[in-house]
């Protein structure tokens, strides 16, 4: 049996992703914790004092969850409320203390009052924006809740490296769960080199049962000058590109009119 779930919105895919999600990684708790590493490190060399973050689209809480054991105080949001809803149920197996709001990159000002000391969106989600303009508005509303000389990070594809045509296909791996074995993989078409259709595939063998579930969503195949360019547009100022500490590139930018910020090693 296969079930196709096809949803433009971001919203509709990361709800029907999230009792799913884990099985994207390899060992999902570890990836909490290296990613929380790497993140609160950079956070820590660039806008000290930082103690205050938005994690602007927060999915299931894998950055928040980590930055969150790390001392940070958190306030998670998304627009996909079952998402949300495990991102708080993963906090409170943990005891950990995170405030957990839905709302949308657009809109953040609409949920949240700041000031805040960073605030990041990562696992490429500003790409879901479908056009340069929509990421604008989102840049301006990240600066708009940062104090001054605080900062943005984003993770986003460095979609540059990669042929923008045609039909890709991307592995994750077999993960062996306590029902049975579950194939991950993604399929990518390109409709042209700026937007391309993601399938989220999981084909299940449980119990001699074959299933396979499909998810789709679209995603903008934005490049990182010209998320740079916007980032300066939007008024922050320091953009840097940061390619060699975490999973993903990840662009730093700080909102002016505090110390300037340190440089990433």
């Amino acid at each position: 049996m296969s079930t196709i779930l096809e949803e433009h919105e971001s919203s509709g895919f990361y709800d029907e992703l999230a009792e799913l999600q884990h099985l994207v990684y390899a060992d999902w708790h570890a990836s909490i914790e290296r990613q929380g590493d790497a993140v609160a490190a950079i956070i820590r060399e660039r806008w000290q004092p930082a103690v205050r973050v938005l994690d602007a689209a927060c999915g299931v809480g894998t950055q928040s969850l980590g930055l969150a054991a790390r001392g940070f105080e958190v306030v998670g949001s998304d627009l996909a409320t079952a998402a949300l809803a495990r991102a708080r149920r993963e906090a409170a197996a943990r005891g950990l203390d995170i405030t957990f709001l839905q709302a949308d990159l657009r809109h953040l000002t609409a949920a949240h009052q700041g000031p805040f000391d960073v605030v990041l969106a990562c696992d490429n989600a500003i790409p879901h924006l479908q056009t340069a303009e929509e990421i604008l508005q989102a840049f301006r509303q990240m600066r708009s809740l940062l104090r001054p000389g605080g900062g943005c990070l984003i993770s986003v594809r460095d979609y540059g490296a990669i042929d923008r045509r045609g039909t890709h296909m991307l592995p994750y791996g077999v993960r062996t769960t306590a029902e049975g074995r579950i194939a991950v993989f993604q399929l990518w078409d390109f409709v042209d080199s700026t937007r391309y259709d993601l399938r989220m595939c999981f084909v299940h063998d449980l119990d001699g049962a074959p299933r396979a579930q499909v998810l789709q969503t679209r995603y903008h195949a934005i490049l990182l000058p010209e998320l740079e360019a916007l980032l300066d547009e939007a008024g922050f100022e320091a953009v840097e590109r940061i390619s060699d500490r975490f999973f993903q590139p990840l662009l730093a930018a700080t909102n002016p009119g505090g110390a300037a910020p340190r440089a990433s090693p």
